[in-house]
């Protein structure tokens, strides 16, 4: 089993999530791009054209039964690995391809991609991630001492940073920074903050000028042995995370503690809005009264648009707010659905292993 690893850390901490949960032998294959990975997926199609040799791990023979992937940059490469396996080695990939879906043989998606449903995409309520318990333990004793004169409850307020089409500028962490603050007084406890890398510096500044009374506050810094992410997650009693990142979110519910999304503004283009546009038309058809039965065909406009987005001819926008109510139902004192052992059960069939 192959991992591909690029530079979005929340998606190589989905890969790696469910390759240990599989335990299967595997290899880490960290990989790094041109600037030809902005080439449309159906371009490069089943290539390494966008990949930067040199600096990426070596793909040679043997190759592996099963390759495992998530983000844009990897599906052209993914394809590739199995062309030169000739058509052994089973693709399965998390979030969305960007590619024809049926050049998948298992998709793991979530509710902000809007995917259709199909037999080779499972449907997953939240993204899979499980932070490592050695890890939170390490964490945990680590820096329970440095927040033990805190008063309780501890509210970690997690902040992600800009991520089209959402943007946390100056005014809106000043607002998020009050209004944390301001939750933890009212509960009589008190607000620790962690930005992470997208977090510009203005915003970063302003955040820390409206959270001044904040027990704790970290800015994220490249390779800080001192980054409090993990040790929050194992202490707090309850989280504030801005709604930009669904990994974040996961990480945060998986706790089971109460989880507060503070939603940031969208800033987006006019090919970003139209796409936007059209996507919830096809879904207010889609549910509109009367909508088809077991008797009936699927409505036309659904149908079309579910077509294109399996050949890999429409990019759906996220719309995180799918998360987002996916999150506010599981209510406070629930934890949500196990989608990672989903995850693994799926790619054991795919492998033939008999169910458990």
């Amino acid at each position: 089993m192959w991992t591909l690893l690029g530079d979005r850390e929340g998606d190589n901490a989905q890969v790696r999530a469910l390759a240990e949960a599989l335990g299967w032998p595997a290899a880490a294959k960290r990989l790094a791009y041109t600037s030809r990975y902005r080439w449309w997926n159906l371009l490069l199609g089943a290539s390494c054209l966008s990949l930067d040799q040199r600096r990426s791990s070596a793909l040679a023979p043997p190759w592996p039964d099963l390759v495992i992937a998530a983000g844009r940059r990897s599906a052209p490469v993914a394809r590739w690995i199995r062309k030169q396996s000739k058509g052994r080695a089973r693709l399965v990939h998390l979030g969305r391809p960007w590619a024809p879906l049926g050049c998948f043989d298992l998709v793991v998606t979530t509710p902000q991609y809007g995917l259709p449903q199909r037999p080779n995409v499972l449907h997953n309520a939240l993204p899979i991630v499980r932070p490592d318990a050695a890890r939170l333990a390490e964490a945990r004793a680590r820096w329970a001492p440095r927040l033990a004169a805190l008063p309780r409850p501890l509210v970690a307020l997690l902040v992600g940073g800009d991520s089209p089409p959402y943007v946390l500028d100056p005014q809106t962490a000043a607002r998020l920074g009050r209004e944390a603050i301001d939750r933890a007084r009212v509960l009589g406890g008190a607000l620790v903050v962690t930005c992470g890398p997208r977090v510009r510096a203005p915003a970063a500044e302003a955040l820390a000028a409206a959270a001044s009374g904040a027990g704790h506050l970290h800015r994220w810094r490249p390779d800080d042995p001192d980054n409090p992410y993990l040790a929050y997650l194992a202490l707090a009693d309850r989280f504030i995370v801005t709604g930009d990142s669904a990994s974040m979110l996961a990480e945060a519910c998986a706790t089971g503690r109460p989880v507060t999304i503070f939603p940031l503004p969208e800033r987006a283009d006019w090919r970003w809005r139209t796409t936007r546009s059209v996507q919830r038309w096809v879904e207010r058809r889609r549910a509109r009264p009367g909508a088809p039965g077991a008797d009936r065909r699927p409505d036309w406009a659904a149908r079309l648009w579910d077509r294109l987005v399996d050949l890999g001819l429409i990019k759906r926008t996220r719309d995180l707010t799918r998360v987002h109510r996916v999150v506010a139902a599981r209510g406070p004192d629930s934890r949500p659905p196990d989608d990672l052992e989903r995850a693994v059960a799926r790619v054991r069939q795919l492998a033939g292993e008999p169910p458990t």
